[in-house]
């Protein structure tokens, strides 16, 4: 597709949101994805633990709580004194289940704290560990030990997965990929073929460990859907020889503790009721039970009065199936109810129908209780698995909200489809940034500017230099090939713009970077091959925050064309300026030369004009020390960093003595810098690097004297502030008193909740920074596991402030250690 360069941006959850003015549905809400990030250790699970003061004796102990990979422990005996609680690294730690000791002939003895309060070791543990849960063997030993329990279904794992179309009969499976839980599965006997797989999370309550359908009493066959591609003699050798190596891909038992468990229904064969199409999941229609299996499971079918069907719309549920609700559930709800396929007439009413069918209403009492105990809320942003197309997540919109059901809009599937109805508690709902985190490919929106027949094409360069001629015939070909489409779109077409990446770069671009651009852009509609080769500049340059100010619109000048917003993101911050793009081809040429002459680069270094051997500028004599020269600066100008203001050669030849212009507004806090040389600037407002706030403050001129200009120089500093009084960075006086300090915590940080940490954050000179733990969520337990590379990288921040909130960290550490530890 030729557009796909300019239309399949990378997606960035932040932009998009930020652009669309919308909230995230909050992490809390997708309770399935919650239970998949926890470590398999609970509190209250005891194991036998190696004692401090004799490595060679064990004793019993009980989880208290868990940090990652950490364990808070207390051994049996202690009752609820928390003074000798200890911590424990799963993966160095000598931790063992219970009943280790007595396998391996190891000595369980009382520790010495504890020794008077035990009389009788044998009974106390005959006491304390009745009816106890010990930790999971396989995550304290051997491979698995401190995995997180997901990672153990790994690609080749079996499962039993349940027929839900047609019978309760099951059949076996191959994991082919784990993505944060969410399961490709493929059927035993069909390796070579992707066309039947099933994407389903591993708490999906029709997803069973291997031998589940054997210990029910059900069939292992293989669905009607594949059941025709082999013999029967052949399915029954599959399952022999699945059965010999049962051992080796088996999935550990304890993986689906908490999976939702099964309740008892009530309903029985012709009630009716309103349901969604799991397959379908777009109307909700009547729909009846058809069979009734157990008293777990029956079969319903959505309602079909047409004469001649010939197929029928039929799934297993259970009574916490999601898409079933009791008659006229629609009407009270204010929701359309789509009557049966073949219904006389449009207006449909249950009694009408009750009557006609000679049929009874399932009763209330048949539904479980609908929750509202969530958060989601109409135009939040969530991520969502495509129904028609269950290997596409894409980005969904909450559109509307009744009781506990959600209805979405999907952005960007390959086909459009209806607002899709899905249950709050659905596992193919997940927060925003999980595909991301867990490295699948999310669904990018479709950008409505570009249409077909506007698109760009992005031609990459060649790999090995061609000779000019070479090049000269090609280029001849191109022109000839897209002359048609210059002449139907006119003087809005833009001709080609080639990145002459040979050509003087200038004090701003990075010549590196130029030259990975593509070899051209365009032809197409002039704003936006010129938007498309003014975001790839920003991109290619040292500094992008810097040279979206040079290309900025300046109030003062004249309006001559049209208004595009562009960005730039530098050291982890994003800036957005306007910029003015000319919307006619006969303009092209000036444009990209006067913006080259902005950039201080070569006059050809991008434009309708292919450079092939040699520039006409001469621009190959040039350096990055001699720009200066190039551009008819004074010489009393530092040599080696960009100016501040617009200095071309043109303005530079007309206007000698014209002083710097005043500096554009532009859409970023920019923040004062103190008159010392210690970093104390705060973070949270984007900003540039230290020399590119010097750049700010390029000033001097010849008449004037050092004084007079230091002068202005304090005066342009005084007139930037902060975003608001906290954002006052402490002076280095007050930072050596606190330091001094010894932290004295009223209650342990691991209990802190996220408003605990917020308050203690804005005690100290990171104030500013509390917003961030407030939006991240950051409670005690987190705080602790925080550490300098993680607050770089996932807050963004510098290393001056980075390195001043570590330190308030590491002081709570400390106080934790001190005071609550033992």
């Amino acid at each position: 597709d030729a557009g796909s360069g300019v239309e399949e941006m990378e997606f960035n959850w932040d932009e998009y949101l930020e652009d669309t003015g919308a909230t995230a549905a909050p992490h809390g809400s997708f309770k399935h994805v919650d239970t998949s990030l926890q470590n398999g250790f609970a509190p209250g699970m005891k194991l036998e633990v190696a004692v401090k003061s004799d490595q060679n004796t064990y004793w019993v102990a009980t989880i208290i709580t868990t940090c990652g990979q950490l364990l808070l422990l207390r051994y049996d005996g202690y009752g609820e004194d928390r003074k000798a609680d200890f911590w424990c690294d799963i993966m160095t730690a000598d931790l063992h289940p219970i009943g280790w000791c007595e396998q391996n002939k190891k000595i369980l003895k009382v520790p010495e704290g504890i020794k008077e309060k035990i009389a009788d070791q044998e009974q106390f543990l005959q006491q304390v560990l009745k009816g106890a849960c010990s930790a999971p063997a396989n995550l304290l030993e051997g491979l698995h030990r401190g995995k997180n329990p997901l990672d153990l279904i790994a690609p080749g794992s079996r499962l039993e997965l349940q027929n839900f179309q047609d019978s309760l009969e099951a059949w076996i499976v191959n994991v082919v990929e784990n993505v944060g839980g969410r399961l490709q599965l493929r059927y035993e006997g069909l390796e070579d073929s992707d066309k039947f797989d099933q994407w389903i999370f591993y708490l999906d309550p029709f997803l069973h460990q291997v031998g589940w359908a054997a210990q029910q009493g059900y069939d292992l066959k293989p669905p009607l859907a594949i059941r025709s591609l082999k013999s029967e003699a052949d399915w029954q050798e599959i399952l022999k020889k699945v059965k010999e190596e049962e051992e080796e891909s088996s999935v550990p038992t304890d993986l689906f503790k908490d999976k939702p468990v099964i309740g008892v229904h009530s309903f029985s064969e012709g009630m009716k009721l309103e349901a969604v199409d799991p397959l379908a999941p777009f109307v909700i229609s009547p729909a009846t039970v058809i069979r009734v299996y157990d008293d777990k499971y029956f079969m319903i079918e959505i309602d079909d009065l047409r004469p001649e069907r010939t197929t029928s719309q039929s799934y297993i549920c259970h009574v916490n199936s999601a898409g079933i609700f009791p008659v006229q559930w629609s009407l009270k709800n204010g929701l359309h109810l789509s009557p049966p396929l073949g219904y006389p007439g449009q207006d449909f009413d249950w009694a009408d129908y009750l009557k006609q069918c000679g049929a009874e209403a399932a009763p209330q009492s048949c539904f479980p209780m609908l929750t509202s105990d969530h958060g989601f809320k109409e135009n939040m942003k969530l991520e969502a698995v495509n129904p028609v197309d269950p290997e596409e997540v894409c980005i969904a919109t909450v559109t509307k909200v009744k009781g506990s059901y959600l209805w979405l809009q999907l952005e960007g599937c390959k086909k459009p489809i209806p607002d899709c109805i899905v249950s709050m508690e659905s596992m193919n709902i997940f927060p925003v940034g999980w595909c991301e985190t867990n490295g699948y490919q999310l669904r990018p929106p479709r950008k409505a500017i570009v249409n077909k027949q506007k698109k760009i094409a992005v031609v990459q360069p060649e790999k090995q230099i061609l000779s000019s001629r070479t090049v000269h015939d090609g280029l001849k070909n191109q022109e000839l090939n897209s002359s048609d489409s210059v002449v139907i779109n006119g003087k809005y077409c833009c001709p080609k713009i080639y990145f002459n990446h040979r050509c003087f770069s200038g004090p701003y671009l990075n010549k590196g970077r130029i030259a990975e651009l593509p070899q051209s852009v365009g032809p197409g509609n002039c704003v936006l091959v010129l938007k498309e080769v003014l975001t790839l500049l920003i991109n290619a340059a040292y500094k992008p925050s810097r040279v979206l100010r040079e290309l900025q619109l300046d109030e003062e000048a004249a309006w001559h064309g049209h208004g595009e917003t562009l960005k730039a993101k530098y050291k982890g911050k994003s800036y957005r300026a306007t910029v003015e793009v000319v919307r006619t081809a006969d303009r092209v040429a000036d444009f990209c030369r006067k913006t080259c002459i902005k950039l201080e680069c070569c006059p050809n270094l991008f434009g309708p004009q292919m450079v092939l051997d040699k520039c006409s500028e001469n621009c190959s004599v040039l350096t990055k020390t001699k720009y200066t020269h190039y551009y008819g600066k004074r010489k009393n100008k530092r040599i080696g960093r960009p100016p501040g203001g617009h200095s071309n050669l043109e303005v530079a030849m007309k206007k000698p003595n014209k002083r710097r212009k005043r500096r554009k507004h532009f859409f970023v806090h920019k923040k004062k810098r103190p008159s010392t040389s210690v970093d104390n600037t705060p973070a949270g407002s984007p900003q540039g690097s230290g020399a590119e706030e010097e750049d700010d403050q390029d000033e001097s001129e010849l008449s004037h004297s050092l004084a007079q200009d230091r002068d202005k120089r304090k005066r342009k500093l005084r007139t930037f502030s902060f975003s608001d009084d906290e954002n006052k960075p402490p002076s280095p006086k007050e930072i050596k008193i606190e330091v001094a300090e010894k932290l004295q915590l009223d209650s342990n940080p691991l209990e802190w909740s996220v408003s605990d940490v917020v308050r203690f954050l804005k005690s100290t000179d990171c104030a500013p920074l509390a917003r961030i733990f407030l939006d991240q969520e950051i409670d005690g337990q987190a705080l602790l596991l925080l550490t300098l590379p993680t607050v770089q990288e996932c807050m963004d921040l510098k290393l001056g402030p980075a390195i001043k909130l570590c330190h308030h960290i590491e002081r709570v550490k400390l106080a934790f250690y001190q005071q609550f530890a033992n």
